[in-house]
């Protein structure tokens, strides 16, 4: 049943995710050994993994770039996969962005798919920014949408818990991680 899931990691990069990175939080950090052993599990299940990398143009006009601190600019070396999640070139996608949604102005909806995806599950940084907007646009998209509680996070854990009760309420299922096992071996995901 495997082959119907997709797990989708969401900007775990240098920036983010490093403590030499320009918008790092540790809690971003923390998430991110979790996350590789969630990616070792559905991938030995046959699950597609799809890598979101959010990165911006050096020296060009960019309008969320405005907005933030800069971080994750081409060729700096803050937009790169963080090594511990080891990207399978063979079997993995790389989905650029530059907004805070996987699906806008990229072709996401499209590998999912192609892929016979049915199911969606969103792990990554940050909760309250690019997981939420990523979580809408897959829901609306009719993908049935998992997120792994102990592998989202932002730099507030009071914010993180809103944004995942709003989850859980409208758009999907907000799970734990020995849930996610369970929903493996069961043949749901």
């Amino acid at each position: 049943m495997s082959k119907k899931t997709a797990l989708i990691i969401v900007d775990m990069l240098f920036d983010f995710a490093d403590p030499a990175g320009r918008v790092y939080y540790p809690q971003t950090g923390a998430i991110l050994p979790r996350i590789a052993s969630v990616k070792d599990e559905l991938r030995a299940s046959g699950a597609l993994i799809v890598f979101i990398q959010h990165r911006h143009r050096k020296a060009k006009p960019d309008k969320m770039l405005a907005k933030v601190r800069p971080n994750c600019i081409e060729g700096s070396g803050g937009e790169e996969i963080c090594g511990v999640l080891a990207p399978d070139p063979a079997g993995d996608y790389i989905v650029q962005k530059r907004r805070y949604s996987a699906f806008f102005g990229t072709d996401l909806d499209l590998i999912l798919r192609e892929n016979g995806i049915e199911n969606a599950v969103i792990v990554g940084a940050k909760t309250n920014c690019c997981i939420r907007a990523t979580v809408n646009d897959a829901f609306n998209y009719g993908y049935n949408v998992y997120v792994v509680r102990e592998c989202v996070a932002t730099n507030d854990e009071t914010v993180n818990n809103v944004y995942l009760n709003d989850i859980a309420k409208y758009y999907g299922r907000v799970i734990s991680g020995g849930e996610l096992s369970e929903l493996i071996r069961s043949g749901e995901l």
